[in-house]
């Protein structure tokens, strides 16, 4: 990878430009690394709403309609269902693993094959989730992996 930094006292905002032969893995977490720059979702915790930037997030989890947002040490309810978190955050390399999961790909340390075709996930932090049959082949696609 050849990375060229130029410096412009005339630009007006920052422009970052890539160039590739074809859109891999790794250039796909580059430009959801970039995207997330000043990218924030607000959540509430003990009745106070923060302000969480995206890159934070390790995964979403769905229990009885509500969705908790986990960062590496805290836990956050969002307002927002799955489903309308998971069209927000697919573009910034969140993925559904399950009915009731998203995950940052980004968080991920370590997939492990499991019993009926699911995969075994290790995020950030040591959580582990698993990705049902419905969703591991898909997730596998989307990382590269087989």
């Amino acid at each position: 990878m050849n990375i060229e930094i130029h410096v412009d006292d005339q630009a007006e905002e920052l422009s970052v430009s890539i160039t590739c032969r074809r859109l891999t893995p790794d250039v796909e977490k580059i430009l959801a690394a970039l995207r997330m720059m000043n990218h924030q979702l607000t959540a509430k915790k003990d009745d106070e709403i923060y302000f969480l930037d995206i890159a934070q997030i390790v995964y979403i989890e769905s229990v009885d309609r509500k969705c908790f947002l986990y960062t590496l040490d805290e836990i956050y309810e969002s307002d927002l269902r799955l489903y309308e978190l998971e069209q927000q955050l697919e573009e910034y390399g969140f993925f559904r693993v399950s009915k009731s999961f998203l995950i940052h790909l980004q968080s991920i340390q370590t997939l492990k094959a499991d019993i009926n075709r699911r995969i075994r996930i290790t995020m950030s932090g040591g959580e582990e989730i698993i990705a049902s049959r419905q969703y591991a082949e898909k997730l596998k696609k989307r990382l590269g992996v087989r």
